[in-house]
């Protein structure tokens, strides 16, 4: 039951609670459905013309003598726009239009999937911008450039990013003014398959939810994930233009704010994605104009091996003088979009929910702390995980920690999965936040220095327990995806880096 829901959560945009009761509707005008020209497709399996359909909801009050910023909107990925009234009652009533458009190979569009590549994807949203520049109801800085802001999650989260960052890499901006993008990624290559280790549960899952929309790419490229157990060259290169992190790689940045929310117990595109788009994807202007909020939620299918913890909610939005995340979303709207004052604070900042239920806001999520530790011995394709003691609490942790150590392995392709946890012995101990991490070796390797990444975390942790490094040979969200032969991998010269804050 809890995959159904995950599942369905993600393909509806978990976490954008939108909607309003029929009885609070305001009169606003009937939402209008229209389409336009999207870049022509070009897969074998459906070449040709492309339409990108949307709705238009435009807010009362709203006209030539009245105009009023807008609000792109897309859904999860295999879900379809919003056409309903009162869907986005809220925004609507707050003076903003709402523009939910289907990305391509979803709802109305034709198509297939390139999943935010910005050769199609990224010019579908810019098409879809001149639409709503050219409505006469809406608010201009310019000529043909919209008073423009963007909402969505998971892959409704990509779009915003696909679209800002086609545009910079065509004109040298963005003619959105503010991006509101939850639960999203930065590299869809190191979330889907990081270290080149296929997340098998999760790329299972979102291969099956929607199949029609595959291209021909997708389809080889997951039957030859599911059958090596690495991740096909010919994906590497489908998805290394589609995020963030491309962009920012060749200097590109957004000088626009960003509200990022992201869910520190996701595990698909982990907190670690939202950190790379906060600390590389913005200028040093646009940041301090921004902020991440992190939470526990998001994409979390159920972990077993090895077990983990997290209280499920979102406790930072009331910190930073909200009621919630949807209060914070539309109040941060306001203040770039119709220049309402700033009544929220902690612009330019990280805010962290802790696995525990409790908030951090700190200015760095890098490692101020070092611990030493023993060897680690740990078996390779099979066995069970194991607890490392790296201190005693209290202490709080917010951010990216990580490992050093000089490492050997002993057989072919050895993988191993890291991650930090708490309990009061090696026995009760959980993984913080359900989170963990692989390193791999493809080869026999001989004391060979690696710097190893660890999931990025919140945790206060109390007197009387401890926190650890946990490793285990195999992991059910990398489920088959091991070492391809059995062996053992050493850790010695151990070090942890940690992001101890308290």
């Amino acid at each position: 039951m809890r995959i159904v829901t995950a599942l369905t959560a993600m393909a509806t945009a978990a976490g954008i609670a939108v909607a309003a009761p029929p009885a609070a509707m305001a009169d606003h005008p009937t939402p209008v459905d229209a389409c336009v020209a999207g870049v022509p497709e070009t897969d074998p399996l459906a070449p040709g013309p492309v339409n990108i359909c949307f709705t238009v909801f435009r807010p009362a009050g709203a006209s030539a003598a009245h105009q009023v910023p807008v609000l792109l909107h897309s859904d999860g990925w295999g879900g379809s726009r919003t056409t309903e009234p009162g869907s986005f009652q809220p925004y609507l009533d707050a003076g903003f239009g709402v523009v939910s458009f289907d990305q391509r190979g979803f709802g109305g569009s034709g198509g297939k999937a390139h999943v935010g590549d910005p050769a199609f994807e990224g010019e579908d949203v810019i098409r879809v911008i001149d639409h709503v520049a050219s409505l006469d109801w809406v608010r201009r800085t310019g000529p043909n450039d919209p008073v423009l802001g963007a909402i969505g999650g998971s892959y409704g989260g990509g779009y915003q990013f696909a679209g800002a960052f086609a545009e910079i890499a065509k004109t040298g901006r963005t003619r959105f003014d503010a991006l509101a993008p939850q639960i999203t990624w930065s590299s869809l290559n190191d979330s889907l398959a990081p270290e080149g280790v296929v997340r098998t549960t999760w790329v299972t899952a979102l291969y099956a939810i929607a199949p029609r929309a595959h291209t021909s790419t997708m389809h080889a490229g997951y039957a030859e994930g599911m059958l090596t157990g690495n991740w096909p060259a010919a994906m590497d290169e489908f998805f290394r233009d589609n995020g963030p992190a491309f962009h920012s790689d060749a200097g590109r940045r957004l000088d626009i704010p960003v509200l990022l929310h992201q869910g520190i117990s996701d595990n698909l595109f982990p907190l670690d994605q939202a950190i790379d788009n906060f600390d590389r994807a913005l200028t040093p202007r646009a940041r301090a104009d921004s902020l991440l909020v992190g939470f526990n939620g998001g994409h979390t299918l159920p972990t077993a091996v090895p077990g983990g913890y997290a209280v499920a909610g979102d406790a930072c939005p009331t910190a930073l003088g909200a009621s919630g995340y949807d209060d914070l979303e539309l109040r941060f709207l306001a203040e770039n979009l119709l220049g309402a004052p700033r009544t929220i604070s902690g612009h330019g900042r990280y805010h962290l929910m802790t696995a525990e239920g409790g908030c951090v806001g700190v200015d760095s999520v890098a490692p101020s702390t070092t611990a030493a530790l023993p060897d680690v011995l740990t078996t390779a394709g099979v066995g069970l995980p194991q607890a490392i003691k790296i201190a005693d609490g209290p202490l709080t942790l917010a951010g990216s920690p990580t490992l050093e150590a000089a490492v050997s392995t002993f057989g072919l392709d050895s993988r191993a999965f890291f991650a930090l946890s708490t309990g009061t012995s090696p026995l009760d101990a959980k993984v913080i936040q359900n989170n963990v991490l692989p390193h791999r070796e493809p080869g026999v390797t001989l004391g060979a220095r690696r710097t190893i990444e660890l999931p990025s975390v919140a945790a206060t942790i109390p007197a009387g327990r401890s926190l650890f490094l946990t490793v285990t040979p195999i992991s059910d969200m990398f489920l088959l995806h091991g070492s391809r032969t059995p062996g053992a991998m050493l850790l010695r010269d151990v070090t942890v880096n940690l992001p101890v804050v308290l």
